[in-house]
């Protein structure tokens, strides 16, 4: 396993992290522990988490493994969670009020069994809270010792650098990394998002790496998905959303790629879609999210695995968006990319 610093912050992480949307729904309490033992054997140390995973049965199934592991094991771990959609019917069970917020974060500690959370994030954008009310929110936390840092989700860029700002100016805690989308084929962040997080110093914690199962080449041309796949459990939904992705050439031609990469190294497709995402720019920690120990076991099959500039570039060719218009086409790209 490899380590890189939480973005700006001193605190040390597993370039991997496991992810545990799957917990107590998908992934049984066994499964799930199984999945934190072998993470944690092969030197994975981050965690990360949600209150809405499983309406809260994730956090529990985590509490109840670190439980019963010995304190030199979980001592190693850091540990993240979010918060921001609803937990209850009442209309102060969401959004990132104060009020929801300190609620949201006690019952997070109380069900993960610890007194301090490493990274606590806002799982997504607030319209209706004052930002200075989170933000301050989060200062209160750290100096309470129930958070270390402060890390965000699904933050659009304009919504970064104000955060920034906005913490700057108060002297509050700055976010020290961004949990956002990025895989081979959701690469749109990288015109405005990842620019952001570079200039303020955030890592990036992508989620969804494999996209869904497309870049591991489950998906073909000529077969729509079937019940052994995630889109295939869903038949309606699933051929919709095979559809709709499968009519984009840009789609084939980055599976393509990869699997020319990955039939080259001798490697599944999924390890080359997850080493090209590793060395990124301002990426921190890959998230993995699997549903059992073999595909957990195959996922860090990547770790120690990086592309040559040449294979990188050919994936890059093959999955560039390729923005046509005004303000992320030509202009946009000679802004982001001028060097001497």
């Amino acid at each position: 396993m490899e380590y890189r610093t939480l973005g700006s912050s001193g605190t040390v992480v597993s370039t991997y992290c496991l992810g545990t949307m799957t917990f107590g729904a998908e992934t049984d309490q066994q499964g799930s522990h199984a999945q934190l033992d072998a993470f944690v054997e092969a030197g994975g140390t981050f965690v990360d988490t949600a209150d809405v995973y499983t309406a809260g049965a994730a956090e529990e199934v985590i509490g109840r493994w670190i439980s019963k592991r010995p304190a030199d094991v979980t001592d190693r771990l850091v540990i993240a969670t979010k918060a921001r959609f609803e937990t209850g019917e009442d209309p102060n069970d969401s959004g990132l009020s104060r009020r929801h917020l300190a609620r949201a974060l006690d019952a997070s500690l109380r069900r993960l069994g610890v007194e301090t959370v490493d990274l606590y994030q806002p799982h997504g954008w607030d319209p209706l809270t004052p930002l200075d009310e989170t933000l301050r929110f989060f200062d209160d936390a750290v100096r309470a010792g129930k958070v270390r840092h402060l890390g965000l989700s699904n933050f659009t860029g304009w919504q970064v650098q104000k955060t920034v700002d906005a913490a700057d100016r108060r002297g509050w805690p700055r976010p020290v990394t961004l949990q956002p989308q990025y895989n081979l084929l959701a690469r749109e962040i990288e015109w405005e998002i990842v620019p952001a997080c570079r200039d303020a110093g955030l890592g990036l914690l992508p989620w969804s790496p494999l996209g869904g199962g497309w870049l591991t080449g489950k998906y073909t041309r000529d077969q729509r998905p079937s019940g052994a796949t995630r889109l295939g459990e869903d038949p309606d939904r699933g051929v919709e959303a095979y559809d709709r992705r499968g009519a984009s050439e840009r789609t084939w031609a980055v599976v393509d790629a990869l699997q020319g990469v990955a039939e080259e190294r001798g490697v599944p497709m999924g390890r080359v879609a997850l080493a090209w995402l590793h060395d990124r720019p301002a990426v921190t920690s890959v998230i993995l999210g699997a549903r059992t120990t073999e595909q957990l076991a195959d996922n860090l099959g990547a770790v120690g695995l990086h592309l040559s500039a040449e294979e990188v570039a050919r994936l890059d060719a093959a999955s560039d968006p390729e923005p046509a218009d005004y303000p992320y086409g030509a202009i946009g790209r000679g802004q982001r990319e001028r060097t001497l």
